[in-house]
């Protein structure tokens, strides 16, 4: 009777590894199937070895994982199967979410603009008072160390047709609200834009000196004190 159970989840396995790569919904599974993956949790068997495996990972799991490769290694580095072995699953667990790579790619970009307008953008915009509002996000974004490793992997990689427009967008949306916030910080409209450029391309600079160049070597303490003295010279009195 086992053996007729695994029997019946592994050839459930094989259609869906056989079928296009399409996102698509899971078949019901049988009565069998269903005490079959109860007995075994969250694991089920993939291959004759009866090695364990998740059975379902999310498609935003598969971004994370998309976002924590291009942070180490680049955007050229990813790829379908190096992420199915970090994640200890098949192949066929990515094409029940994404198409291609570069869906996930296209995916993956997105999660990363949309953490840097919600949790970044998002919250400072929400701050009452707006003198406040810049030396909270000159530390916020110091410290927000995987972002910063992705961006910066992403300014290598400016000749991908995918990177090329996600930069440009999250390039100008960080721009104008620099703009607005050195405006409603009593700046005016013109020296308010002038500094909003220059704040941005020292942010851009400092990645490209930290993560491509490996300089300049900062102590904890040391960094916190370069923040402090961008906000003492970037930010009106």
């Amino acid at each position: 009777m086992l053996n007729e159970v695994r029997l019946e989840g592994l050839d459930s396995i094989r259609m869906s590894m056989d079928c296009a790569p399409a996102r698509r919904q899971p078949a019901p599974e049988s009565p069998r199937q269903a005490q079959f993956r109860v007995s075994m949790g969250y694991h089920t068997l993939m291959n004759v070895r009866q090695k364990p495996e998740r059975t379902r990972l999310s498609a935003e799991d598969w971004e994370d994982a998309a976002l924590n490769l291009i942070a180490e290694q680049g955007v050229g580095a990813l790829a379908v199967e190096a992420l199915a072995r970090q994640l200890g699953v098949t192949k066929g667990s990515f094409y029940w979410h994404f198409r291609t790579r570069e869906a996930l790619l296209q995916a993956a970009l997105e999660r990363w603009e949309q953490y840097g307008e919600r949790e970044i953008i998002g919250q400072i915009e929400a701050l009452p008072d707006p003198r406040e509002r810049l030396p909270e996000l000159f530390r916020r974004v110091a410290h927000e160390l995987h972002p910063h490793r992705v961006y910066a992997a992403l300014l290598k990689a400016l000749d991908h047709p995918l990177v090329v427009p996600v930069m440009a967008r999250v390039s100008q949306r960080r721009t104008e609200f620099l703009h607005t916030a050195y405006t409603e910080a009593g700046m005016e409209p013109a020296e308010a834009l002038n500094r909003a450029r220059l704040t941005y391309a020292a942010y851009v600079g400092f990645l490209q000196l930290n993560f491509t160049l490996g300089l300049p070597r900062l102590s904890h303490d040391e960094f916190d004190a370069y923040v402090e003295h961008m906000i003492a010279t970037l930010i009106p009195a």
